[in-house]
């Protein structure tokens, strides 16, 4: 027992370390090699002050700002078709999810790509257009003044008409002949310009400056004034430009007799008709030489032609009585040469006598015979057709048949427009 305590004695004396409380020494801890070589070598080293680590502290709580979403309960149906709590969401919205992120990266990739096309385009339109413009401006003639009313006016009756233009207009301005019949004189070779044949109707002459002679007569060099007449046109006439003893320019016979002293120094007029009233059709017909149509700009094809929409106004007496069922067929329409012609007005008017009925029936296909078509659809029998109105320019009241008057600027412009 002695011997025992001896050797522990000495043991603990071997090093001042073994001498430490046991709770110093942490029990799982391996000694460095170097202090166990020290300890080895020599009885007699140094105190080495060593010291171990404290134990790691325990990790605390994150802080809010640093933590985990909580998690969301989520309720599903199991295998077994009972509800039950679940940490993540189901398949199906999972899924939905990450369809609605990946259409959402889609369209935004469009809008990107469609921006960046849409300002490639606008640039490129830019210089599209700017570059026509320029080329535009290049290659665009002089055009009249763009000023005031008359200032155009001014220009279009003193210097336009001073301008070169085709042979065949300019015949058929100074009275020769019709367009086409001055192009035909023109193939025969009854036209000479300058002392040499001119069988080209495109050919540009300035009658102000040129010698034209049409078999052998030589045509004036100036132009008569553009002339348009209503007419209050009797019935027998028919519309024609020829020289009938029946036609409704023959009714301008004394007025052009006494041209030479109304316009002294300028040729006659050729006068012709705006579109036609068939021979037993009475009423309103406009008159004009203006075969050109410079001033009115179509006036003659905005009036006859049934494109145009220009309404016009009949009054139509019909051989007895009129009833409801006639004024609905009128007004349902019938077909003319294939085309539906549907009246724009169809009304009764104030009976004079008893056994004779007048409508008043507006149209604006100008069809040939149109309204006396219409009538007798109805089951009617047309005694008496007048036309009182086109456009806006009514018949003048106290006008007689197979009178005349000239109209002004303002009537013109009346022809033109609808009520």
């Amino acid at each position: 027992m002695a011997l025992a305590n001896a050797a522990t004695a000495a043991a603990v004396s071997f090093h001042p370390l073994l001498s430490r409380p046991s709770c110093v020494l942490r029990i799982g801890r391996r000694l460095p090699p170097l202090l166990l070589r020290a300890t080895s070598s020599t009885s007699s080293a140094p105190d080495f002050n060593i010291t171990f680590a404290e134990p790691a502290p325990s990790k605390k709580a994150s802080s809010p700002a640093t933590s985990a979403q909580p998690l969301v309960p989520w309720i599903v149906r199991g295998e077994d078709g009972k509800p039950r709590l679940s940490t993540s969401p189901p398949p199906e919205v999972l899924q939905a999810i990450a369809l609605a992120e990946a259409e959402a990266k889609k369209a935004a990739r469009k809008e990107s790509l469609k921006g960046q096309k849409g300002a490639v385009a606008a640039a490129t339109a830019a210089a599209s257009s700017a570059s026509v413009k320029a080329k535009e401006r290049k290659a665009a003639p002089a055009g009249p003044p763009k000023f005031s009313k008359a200032a155009r006016r001014f220009y279009n009756e003193n210097i336009k008409e001073t301008e070169p233009q085709r042979l065949a207009k300019v015949l058929a301005a100074a009275g020769v002949a019709s367009r086409r019949t001055s192009e035909e004189l023109i193939f025969q070779g009854k036209v000479t310009v300058n002392g040499s044949v001119c069988t080209s109707p495109q050919t540009k002459v300035d009658i102000a400056k040129d010698s034209i002679y049409v078999n052998g007569n030589r045509i004036s060099k100036k132009l008569p004034p553009k002339l348009y007449f209503a007419v209050n046109k009797p019935k027998g006439y028919i519309c024609s430009c020829g020289e009938e003893s029946k036609s409704v320019v023959s009714l301008f016979s004394d007025y052009l007799k006494g041209w030479n002293k109304i316009q002294p120094g300028l040729p006659k007029p050729r006068l012709f008709t705006v579109g036609r009233l068939d021979v037993a059709t009475t009423g309103l017909i406009i008159v004009t030489n203006d075969g050109n149509l410079i001033t009115l700009g179509e006036f003659a094809q905005k009036l006859a032609h049934p494109s145009s929409n220009v309404k016009k106004e009949y009054v139509v007496t019909i051989d007895g009585a009129v009833h409801k069922k006639h004024l609905i067929a009128i007004s349902e329409g019938t077909k003319i040469d294939g085309v539906m012609c549907v009246p724009d007005l169809v009304e009764p008017l104030a009976e004079t006598d008893t056994r004779k009925t007048r409508l008043k029936i507006v149209v604006h296909e100008g069809r040939n015979h149109e309204v006396r078509e219409l009538v007798q659809n109805a089951g009617l029998k047309v005694y008496a057709l007048k036309r009182v109105r086109v456009g806006r320019f009514r018949l003048p009241a106290d006008l007689g048949i197979g009178k005349f008057v000239e109209l002004k600027q303002a009537d013109i412009k009346a022809l033109e427009g609808n009520n």
